[in-house]
């Protein structure tokens, strides 16, 4: 059966959320800092799904063409090359109310590259399939681009999900399968029924996706609904693999990119504790030499949740 609407729609349509003045004025404000590099700025995160931006951090992707163009001649172009993306905290007083925002930088390259298939790493196809709005996009060209891999990030998401769904599969019990995969896939400790929440706060959203998706991701994967189900388990053995190193990948890149942060953000290894202790549940002690000695620090954080965190 047809669907009723093609992705690029649904996805053209998402784009025409309306986003509140006082996020507009962030990205802007942060965009200033990296002058032309900027082609695209994306609004997304739990701000975007919630309209709630009171006493909350926003969460942005700034996306640039060229790294060495964006910092300069800097350490932080060869990190974000290394291992992107580079975390920033930024703050905007904006009528005369101070408006916070975590974001992140990446090219366009990088970016368009991990949303494949073949990408280890789930932590951008899986914010990405979420809703997300771009601002202040460069041209057409851009846009396309984005919008193309926005949709290759849904349909990494769910065709790496689809083997792991036992039972009958379903827009929902794809949707929360693929989330719950990917969350256990970094350094996160979300409560459980974190997958199944996400997806009933967006359930129309991501139920029209799933049916513009379907043809395509039957074919991509080759799934065959009526597969014996000794093949339907082969399938998921092979799965499971695939995850525990996904799951492996994302802990210690998690973390890698967390002492990035501890040098990125002002009180950074302060942000780098905090946030291991939220999405772990480890406690880091945050002494005062640890704050004049970030780098060191971070590196010592790293071998520490080696043996914690990242069971």
């Amino acid at each position: 059966m047809e669907p009723k609407y093609h992705i690029s729609e649904l996805i053209q349509q998402e784009w025409q959320r309306p986003v509140n003045e006082i996020t507009r004025k962030a990205a802007e404000d942060i965009a200033r800092k990296y002058g032309d590099s900027v082609v695209a700025v994306l609004f997304y995160g739990s701000c975007l799904r919630t309209g709630e931006v009171e006493d909350r951090i926003l969460d942005f992707y700034v996306i640039v063409d060229d790294y060495w163009k964006a910092y300069g001649k800097s350490w932080l172009a060869r990190g974000n090359q290394l291992i992107p993306p580079n975390v920033f905290y930024h703050e905007i007083e904006i009528d005369a109310v101070v408006t916070r925002s975590k974001y992140a930088v990446i090219s366009l390259d990088d970016f368009e590259s991990r949303v494949q298939d073949d990408c280890l790493n789930v932590s951008i196809w899986a914010r990405f399939c979420q809703p997300t709005v771009p601002l202040l996009v460069e041209d057409k060209s851009v846009g396309l681009r984005l919008q193309r891999a926005i949709q290759q990030a849904c349909l990494t998401m769910l065709a790496n999900a689809l083997p792991m769904v036992e039972g009958h599969v379903s827009s929902d019990s794809l949707w929360v399968e693929a989330f719950n995969r990917t969350y256990a896939s970094e350094v996160r400790s979300e409560p459980e029924g974190k997958g199944l929440e996400i997806y009933e706060l967006d359930k129309k959203r991501y139920d029209e996706f799933y049916d513009a998706l379907a043809n395509q991701l039957l074919e991509t994967t080759n799934y065959n609904r009526d597969a014996r189900p000794e093949d339907k388990l082969a399938d998921r053995k092979v799965g499971q693999k695939l995850w525990k190193k996904r799951a492996r990948n994302g802990k210690i890149v998690s973390i890698l990119r967390l002492m990035k942060a501890s040098m990125t953000f002002d009180g950074g290894i302060d942000y780098l504790a905090w946030k291991i202790k939220r999405h772990s549940g480890v406690e880091i002690e945050v002494t005062e030499r640890m704050r004049r000695f970030p780098i060191i620090s971070g590196l010592l954080v790293f071998m520490k949740m080696r043996g914690k965190a990242f069971k």
